[in-house]
């Protein structure tokens, strides 16, 4: 009944901020619904518990919203504020689990495990006396058996290859940093590369600090990877745009029926406003990815490459409760500087049909043929400085557009990732022969150009798959065999080189948005008409009125 009474007391106070006075309606609404807790908590037939009926009662409230307005209990906001953050408290360590034990991919740099003395390879048996190797705990359990306050303790017992017995570490906990800028790393000697994999409060430092970088090594031009970016904090967008607009340049604007208009603009002081620069997105960007790159292809700025992103053009606005759980309320719509509203269309209530609309789009083959895309002309805006068309209604359509390649796809490499086959053997691998690949590669960029899997290595992966009912099909090895290779010695680079991005450097070579990335980035004269002019591919594929 209190949480009942906080969520009430919360959303009175955000009316009275407002400078409104409480609609009589408004009240009476109120009363009625205390009135029914009331009435359940005191009447039902079975016990009931009071807090699980107001959780209810507000998630039933807010699903018959907009398909982002959200409600969390404490855990659930624990977790889902906590990546964006920059940092945790626990130990330290990356970990996969290989036959059901915990096995350290890597400790992180001057954190509680590497200092004392925990090792990439050693397996984790026991945590404060539970045994966790051998009995199918769940990942969750352990990650929580293993994370706590900065400045507690955590006693673990350690098997390491080659010595005997196992051994005993007491780890003090600590902050942990949680990076957000993923790999950065020079693609060729003038071209940089940052992934970003979300946007959060510490994002707009680690890409400043990754640029400087990549300018000391001989940057000119950039690649900036925002595929699969779920967005995060919007003030972290508009950080990241004022490093590549002018002074005064709109980055974003906001309005809502309560909270009316308000506009973030580039102070002009920003370091790569002149730095030639792609933006790569993908259906999965969404929010402040939709953002960045929205801002990015209004100004004419930069060349965004790649597939339709998400939709995501709503603003939520968070309620905190006493017992840390919290309403996310949407109370406003974003618009990129030309208007447009990227938010996909969405029937209220409808939860379903708006989380299976990348089904719906992947059934209709946009994600494949340019012809399957249309646009209403309606929806058709022009760009801020040479009037080029650009489309809204629906996520940002990109400049160049990059169908997702199917050709080396096939059920047997589906079968071999889903039931993580790949996994299982680069933790045998790597813990088999870390030594001699460190000692073998004096780096990653030499471990990326001269490392291959040798045949008798990838019939040992087939016989592993085999083990676990996914039967070799000559053929459909063949079609993938390139990229299971690839993947592979991509897992093998991440867990042998504690560098950031490592993955992204062996794959990198093979995927198809860097390259036509690249390709633009090398042919100015494309790179400076599509900036003037637009796709003209596009214009088939408008709907007239």
């Amino acid at each position: 009944m209190r949480k009942i009474l906080l969520a009430v007391a919360c959303l009175v106070a955000a009316t009275m901020a407002s400078g409104e006075r409480m609609p009589e309606s408004m009240q009476q609404n109120m009363n009625k619904l205390m009135n029914a807790v009331f009435g359940v908590k005191a009447f039902y037939v079975d016990s009931v518990d009071d807090g699980q009926l107001v959780e209810d009662a507000i998630r039933g409230m807010l699903e018959k919203l907009d398909p982002h307005s959200t409600y969390t209990d404490a855990k659930e906001t624990r977790e889902a504020i906590e990546p964006l953050q920059g940092e945790f408290e626990g130990v330290g360590i990356q970990f996969n689990m290989k036959e059901d034990t915990l096995y350290v991919i890597q400790t992180i740099a001057n954190g509680p495990s590497e200092r004392v003395g925990i090792m990439a390879g050693d397996r984790i048996v026991t945590v404060n006396d539970t045994v966790i190797a051998g009995v199918k705990m769940a990942r969750r359990d352990i990650m929580k058996r293993l994370r706590g306050k900065k400045g507690t303790k955590v006693t673990v017992e350690v098997k390491r290859r080659g010595v005997p017995e196992l051994i005993t570490f007491r780890i003090t906990r600590d902050k942990i940093p949680l990076h957000t800028v993923d790999a950065s790393y020079m693609l060729d000697e003038r071209t940089g590369y940052v992934r970003i994999s979300s946007f959060g409060a510490k994002t707009h430092s680690e890409m400043m600090d990754a640029l400087d970088k990549l300018s000391s090594q001989g940057m000119e031009q950039l690649v900036l990877d925002l595929t699969d970016n779920g967005g995060g904090f919007l003030n972290a967008a508009v950080d990241m745009c004022n490093e590549f607009l002018g002074e005064g340049q709109m980055i974003v604007y906001t309005d809502g029926r309560a909270v009316g208009r308000r506009e973030e603009h580039a102070k002009g002081n920003g370091h790569y406003k002149r730095l030639p620069m792609v933006v790569l997105v993908n259906q999965s960007s969404a929010s402040a990815s939709e953002i960045f790159a929205g801002a990015m292809q209004d100004w004419d700025r930069a060349v965004v490459v790649g597939r339709r992103t998400f939709g995501k053009g709503l603003v939520q606005r968070p309620f905190d409760f006493s017992d840390g759980s919290m309403i996310r309320l949407t109370v406003a719509h974003y618009y990129t500087p030309s208007g447009r509203c990227i938010q996909k269309p969405y029937e209220k209530g409808n939860r379903k049909a708006y989380s299976d609309d990348l089904l719906a789009r992947e059934r209709e083959g946009e994600y494949f043929h340019l012809d399957s895309i249309h646009f209403a002309d309606s929806l058709r805006y022009a760009t801020l400085v040479n009037h080029r068309p650009v489309y809204g209604g629906g996520g940002v359509m990109p400049d160049i557009y990059v169908p997702i390649d199917t050709t080396e796809y096939s059920t047997y490499y589906r079968d071999l990732v889903a039931k993580g086959i790949v996994n299982q053997y680069v933790v045998s691998y790597v813990d088999r022969h870390r030594d001699r690949l460190k000692l073998q590669y004096g780096s990653l960029a030499d471990f990326d150009r001269h490392f291959a899997l040798t045949e008798a290595e990838m019939a040992d992966f087939i016989a592993l798959g085999e083990k676990d009912s996914v039967h070799y099909d000559e053929d459909k090895y063949r079609r993938s065999e390139r990229m299971l290779r690839t993947m592979i010695k991509g897992l093998v680079a991440r867990d042998v080189f504690a560098e950031p991005g490592a993955y992204s450097m062996v794959v990198n070579h093979y995927n198809h948005d860097v390259k036509a990335a690249l390709e633009v980035l090398y042919d100015r004269e494309r790179f400076e008409r599509l900036l003037r002019e637009g796709n003209r591919d596009y214009e088939r594929l408008v709907k007239k009125p």
